[in-house]
């Protein structure tokens, strides 16, 4: 079936009265102008028209690369496969009973395996629907029973257990597929099982169901990470995922066909589905799966041999490698130093000049280029790397600062699950430090009870943007106004070049005792830029009359990414430098914090302090605390960022003293 040109099935657009809703079932307006930029007006098309149209046009080419488990090589399928493989994931999901606007929850890491299962939900009218492999087996059920789940797909037997717990808490679930290793439970089917069974189903069911897809229909369900209370359930069309990977792939100026794309992003969330998956697809890319324990030491090994022309990492990765080449420099001799710190220097000094619109390239830069910096990138992999992105958090100006100083500028993405990923993009083009880029083409940005130059609730408008919270009406009114603008809940304001400057978020100022609003997240930023040896900061002085800080120093993690009382290399030096040496937290508490490391951080807050643009802004006071945060032990949400209420319960006696 020719998919393109079908003029029924999944190219239809149903006819529809409003721009949200809540219920999976009810098409959407769509939200294209008579007239503006190209891509503005890009015709829509849908999730299973966009793979089969590059399927066609790219038959041969590799699409997606995986290593395998026993031999440790790459192997990879091309696109014409890969459509075959998700059309029997499909037929498969049919046959065990997937419903129509019925989701197949996914748990696990990005593989081809998530890939296939996310477009075969789709081609199979369903709805896909990823949930972070960090969830509880409680979590897992709220998520699950949001999207009436028929089918569970999971990686392996952790995740298998999260679902065998609360299965029969779910009255919509007919199957279980492990995609990793062998089920013990024989009434869980195994990857391949599943793709036998697909086999064995003709092709005529599927093509009748992808009769009835239309591009203003609900295709994902992409769930908030549960900072404050439980996921919401947010409705993603056709037409928002496929539009977003247009546009995103406009503004980095992708060659089809021409590259390669690694994405270390650990969690089943917006930006691995979109990025991945959707502009993978629009370009006709190969993308890279990196190795789920990529942090240990592996993500180099991957990049130098794939050598990506696209590399995207949360924060963390940044900062791993940030520690890791600092680590390196400190060991090399005084003349290696001396060299680098020159190479560095007029690096930096380059690419300040190409923000402040001066695209000089002087002779030290270009012999800095030939001698070091072109050396440091191809032994991180990144020699053909054409942009570096860093998304799903903030990512600190000290850690973007060192990248620009070694030639390799980290562009950051904001975006949001309710805008179906990215809505800001920075290019080398259109960079700034302070910035998160400017807005996609054809999309809208405006500042809610504020002007371009003060500071007000960031609201998005575009095809991008969701369409609505499943079964909960009340969050998607509260979310999309009645002229269909998404408020963020994010504050910030739009320089007269249309950089976008975000500043904190609604639910996290601080509201002082004065009366004064607080924005946390820069004043926590510079507090680290000033000290590198804290892992993170959390401002506190809500209600309260001064602020105050925690940190948590760097320490070493376990397998499970789980903080030890060990300190990092980093700061054991640094401590021995003030003359008060420890090698775990432990040991910088007993018996109260040495005097010396307590003036070393406070003559940092004092520089912090000296910036700050009032007194209510100033930092009275600080607290080291016991141990850092993570995921694990629940003081970060899936996607790293702090919750905020979770760090003050838990460590609310420390907070008392400080303001006793």
């Amino acid at each position: 079936m020719d998919l393109q040109n079908s003029c029924i099935g999944p190219e239809m657009i149903l006819p529809a009265t409003t721009l949200s809703t809540s219920k999976p079932n009810e098409p959407v307006l769509l939200r294209i102008p008579k007239q503006g930029k190209a891509i503005e007006t890009v015709k829509p098309i849908s999730v299973p028209g966009l793979l089969h149209r590059t399927a066609s046009r790219y038959p041969n080419h590799p699409a997606l690369y995986w290593k395998d488990a026993t031999t440790k090589k790459w192997k990879s399928i091309n696109y014409s496969e890969y459509e075959k493989q998700v059309r029997t994931c499909a037929k498969a999901f049919l046959q065990l009973g997937l419903e129509r606007y019925h989701s197949v929850c996914i748990l696990g890491f990005n593989s081809p395996e998530w890939f296939m299962s996310s477009l075969g939900a789709i081609y199979a009218g369903g709805i896909s629907a990823g949930i972070y492999t960090t969830n509880s087996s409680e979590a897992c059920l709220h998520c699950a029973e949001l999207g009436k789940a028929n089918i569970a797909v999971v990686q392996d037997s952790i995740q298998l257990q999260k679902i065998q717990q609360i299965k029969n808490k779910l009255p919509h679930l007919k199957a279980i597929i492990q995609y990793e290793g062998e089920p013990s439970d024989p009434s869980v089917l195994s990857w391949k099982q599943l793709m036998e069974l697909g086999k064995a189903q003709d092709d005529d069911k599927l093509d009748n169901v992808l009769k009835q897809i239309a591009i203003n229909e609900c295709c994902m369900l992409i769930f908030t990470s549960g900072t404050v209370g439980n996921p919401k359930g947010v409705m993603i069309s056709h037409d928002n995922v496929t539009w977003t990977a247009v546009a995103v792939a406009e503004r980095l100026c992708a060659e089809k066909g021409k590259d390669r794309i690694i994405s270390y992003l650990p969690l089943s969330h917006v930006a691995a589905q979109i990025v991945d998956i959707f502009i993978a697809t629009t370009i006709a890319a190969s993308v890279y799966f990196a190795n789920k324990d990529a942090l240990k030491g592996s993500l180099v090994n991957t990049m130098l041999e794939v050598h990506p022309t696209y590399f995207l990492g949360v924060p963390r990765v940044w900062e791993k490698i940030h520690e890791k080449m600092i680590y390196i420099g400190q060991k090399s001799g005084s003349l290696k130093k001396a060299i680098a710190n020159w190479a560095k220097y007029h690096a930096f000094q380059h690419n300040m000049s190409k923000i402040n619109g001066t695209n000089s390239h002087t002779w030290n830069y270009a012999s800095a280029k030939w001698l070091v910096l072109k050396r440091i990138k191809q032994a991180l992999g990144l020699d053909q790397c054409k942009y570096c992105i860093s998304a799903a958090a903030p990512l600190s100006a000290n850690i973007k600062e060192y990248f620009m100083s070694i030639d390799i500028p980290v562009m950051e993405v904001f975006g949001m699950s309710e805008s179906s990923g990215p809505h800001t993009l920075s290019t080398y083009d259109t960079f700034n430090l302070d910035s998160v880029g400017p807005t996609l083409s054809g999309t809208k940005t405006k500042i809610f009870e504020g002007d371009k130059q003060s500071d007000g609730e960031i609201c998005v408008y575009g095809r991008h943007v969701f369409m609505g919270y499943i079964e909960d009406p009340e969050k998607t009114a509260e979310a999309v106004d009645k002229e269909g603008w998404l408020h963020s809940g994010d504050v910030g304001h739009i320089d007269n070049h249309g950089f976008v400057y975000i500043t904190g978020r609604i639910k996290e100022l601080l509201i002082t005792a004065g009366g004064e609003n607080i924005p946390p997240v820069l004043i926590e930023q510079s507090v680290k830029q000033e000290l590198p040896y804290v892992s993170n900061a959390l401002l506190i002085g809500d209600k309260r009359k001064y602020l105050a800080i925690l940190l948590a120093l760097k320490t070493e993690v376990n397998s499970d990414a789980v903080p030890l009382d060990n300190l990092t290399s980093d700061v054991q030096k640094w401590l021995q430098s003030l003359g008060c040496p420890a090698d775990t937290v432990t040991q910088v508490l007993n018996g109260g914090v040495d005097k010396r490391l307590l003036k070393a951080i406070q003559d940092k807050i004092d520089i912090v302090n000296e910036k700050a643009t009032s007194n209510a802004q100033r930092i009275r006071k600080f607290a080291i605390l016991p141990a850092d945060f993570s995921i694990t032990t629940g003081e970060l949400g899936p996607t790293m960022k702090v919750r905020r209420n979770i760090v003050i319960t838990k460590y609310a006696d420390i907070i008392e003293k400080l303001y006793t």
